[in-house]
Parts: C-alpha cells; structure tokens; sequence
C-alpha cells in the first residue's frame, strides 16, 4: 500500500514538473526568450515516375533556435507544391521532434499522372507561363499554437510554336510526280500558328500556309494533314478538307487547326521527366492535290515544313545545382529571430528557363532544287 502511494505521488510530481516546463516554455515565448521553430528552406526534386505516378521527394529544413531539443512531440509540418494552382505534391507530419538547429525532414509524395493535363491547360492559357508555388508551414502547440510559413515562388516560360511563323519561302517536292507535274509541286511562302482557345479535351493550334501554285494548270489542296509527337508520343493527329483552289502562278492561304490531344500528355509527361526534363517537339505534314488534269490525287509529304523545337525546363530551380548531401539548402534566420523565406532560386543567364538553339533539318532549308526569287509581293517565280 505505501508503494502504491510513493508510485502515486512521483506521478503527481512528474505531472506538476511536466507543467511548469510547459507553462515555463509558453512563458518564455511570451517574454521572447523562447524562439519557435520555422522552416528555414525547402527543396524539391523528382523521383521515379511511372506511367501513373510521378514520385516527388521534398526536403524541408527546421529550425529550432532553442538551446534544447524539442520532443514533446507537438510539432505539425505541412506542404503543398503547386504549378499554377494545380496541386502537384503535398504531405504533412505530426509529432515531430526537433534538434537543436536545423534539422531536415524528408517527404515523398506520388503525383497523379493524371494532373498533368489540367497543368498543361493552365500553362497555355497563361501564356505558356507556369508559377511553381511551393508553401511550407510548421506549428507548434507548446508554443501557443504559433504557425510560421515560407512560401517559393518560381516562373517557368517555354515557347513551343513561336518559331514556326516564317516568312521563308520553301519549296515542296513529290515523291513521284504525275507526267503533267513537275518539282517542285508548289512552294510555301509563309507559315504561322497561333494557340487557340484550350479546352479540357484538346490544346488547338491554328495554322496558316501561304501557298504558291507553279504549275502551268490550276489544282486545289483537298486535304492537308498532320501529325504531331511529343518525345516519340503522338499527341495530336488530323487533316482539314477544306478545299483551296489555286490558279496557275498564284498564291493561296491555306487554314487548318491542329490539335494536341490533352489525354496524351501524362503519357509524355512520363518521357519528359525520363529525358531529363527536356522535350522534342515535332510536327509533320502532308498535303493531297488535286486536279482535272490528274488521273489521280497526288499525296505530297511536307518534309520541308517539319517542325521541330526542343524545350527543356528546370521546374524546381535545382536540376543542375549542386546541393548539400541531402538535397537540402538552407537560408540563415536573421539575427531578430524573424522567419525569412528561403532563397528564390536563381534564374539561369536567360532568365528562367534553358531553351537551346532549336532543331532544325538542314536539307529543309537547303534543297537541291533552287529556292525560287521572291517578287514584291512574296510569291515565289
């Protein structure tokens, strides 16, 4: 009984030590002798991805500033990684003890493939401009139920079809011409694109070839087609059957709407992450001639008018930076004990994305058949 009684009033001691640390703790707090912990940095990188996930590591570092430990266990971290407000990554962990100074906690979180096409519908509409916003928060109910958060913020910019508007004249040859044809068949004079309007469903690109007729009879374009892949995965196919007419000796806009099929794009967001965040972009044509002076249709590859961009991205800010041995890089916590965000990455010498020099096919711009002298009014002779 008396040991029963002695075990009695150790607990009750336990518990009355226990709450004046506490008490003593939020005190502290309150006279600012006490620091909270914050998060001092963030880092995020990809893991593995798979045809349905893409997994996403995320190292955050936290501060205590305190001379002791903290392992009461009542700390609370939260993430969330976002491009352009689609929430990509998030994670959490409660009861977490804190080491004096920094400590980094590790996280992974597998992403939905399948988030990728409403991405990528925000990324058009924004001018092919995604914000990654990565928020980091870290509550401590010991400390007053205090929240400190750090939120990065990091602009990525790409440019997939600007370089296909071109005043350049080029000239299409076929295959196997019919005996009334001769090569070239007809010449491009102009081209351009523009995004159309992006749905849920499909990313449309509206094109327009200036087209020139150099035969000595009138044909018509009845079909121009298209094919469009993304790393090798076609994304978008089709052809337009709206017919162009075109005299001998004249010239003709021909319209067509291309189309990425947004289904397809987790399919290449996989290759893109494989690739090292690098994309090949290209674009294939054919056209179908007719005419009353043609036994048949001629179905003519547009090799000339292949285009092809490479885009490369840095999503995280960290692809090619050298970072500590666990990924981590930390920003110091001011001398006053204010929470201060970590660095913004630092944007590469052309700002925030590496796009090299685009692909180009030599022998589309340097046929052995002559490009044709261009009269003041661009029409190839």
């Amino acid at each position: 009984m008396a040991s029963g009684i002695l075990a009695f009033g150790k607990l009750k001691i336990a518990a009355a030590v226990l709450g004046v640390v506490v008490a003593s703790l939020v005190g502290a707090v309150a006279l600012g002798a006490v620091g909270a912990p914050t998060v001092e940095g963030v880092d995020n990188r990809f893991g593995d991805v798979t045809d349905e996930t893409t997994i996403v590591h995320t190292d955050l570092v936290v501060n205590n500033p305190n001379p002791i430990d903290i392992q009461l266990g009542s700390t609370t971290i939260n993430y969330t990684v976002g491009m352009n407000g689609v929430p990509i990554a998030s994670g959490n962990r409660t009861g977490v003890d804190l080491e004096q100074g920094n400590s980094t906690l590790a996280f992974q979180t597998a992403m939905d493939n399948g988030q990728i096409p409403p991405w990528w519908t925000t990324h058009i509409e924004n001018g092919e401009r995604t914000v990654v916003t990565i928020n980091a928060t870290v509550q401590t109910s010991i400390l007053g139920e205090r929240q400190f958060d750090i939120t990065q913020e990091r602009e990525v910019e790409t440019d997939l079809i600007g370089q296909f508007n071109s005043e350049e004249t080029r000239p299409v040859n076929a295959d196997d011409p019919p005996p009334v044809m001769s090569n070239p068949v007809l010449y491009v004079n102009r081209t351009s694109a523009d995004w159309g309007t992006v749905t849920r469903e499909e990313t449309p690109i509206d094109m327009e070839f200036q087209l020139y007729n150099p035969q000595t009879f009138p044909y018509t374009i009845s079909e121009l087609g298209y094919e469009i892949t993304m790393n090798g995965v076609l994304v978008g196919e089709g052809q337009t059957e709206d017919i162009a007419a075109i005299p001998p000796g004249a010239t003709e806009t021909v319209r067509t709407k291309a189309a990425i099929i947004n289904g397809n794009l987790d399919e290449w967001w996989v290759t893109h992450l494989q690739n090292d965040q690098r994309t090949q972009l290209k674009i294939e044509f054919y056209a179908v001639v007719s005419g009353e002076e043609l036994v048949s249709d001629v179905r003519v590859p547009l090799d000339e008018l292949t285009y092809e961009e490479t885009i490369e991205t840095d999503i995280f800010g960290n692809k090619n930076a050298s970072t500590a041995p666990n990924g981590s890089q930390s920003t110091p916590t001011p001398s006053d004990g204010t929470p201060t965000p970590a660095t913004t990455p630092t944007p590469t010498d052309d700002g925030v994305l590496e796009t090299p020099t685009p692909v180009t096919d030599e022998t589309a711009t340097e046929s052995e058949t002559a490009t044709p002298t261009e009269t003041d009014d661009g029409i190839g002779i």
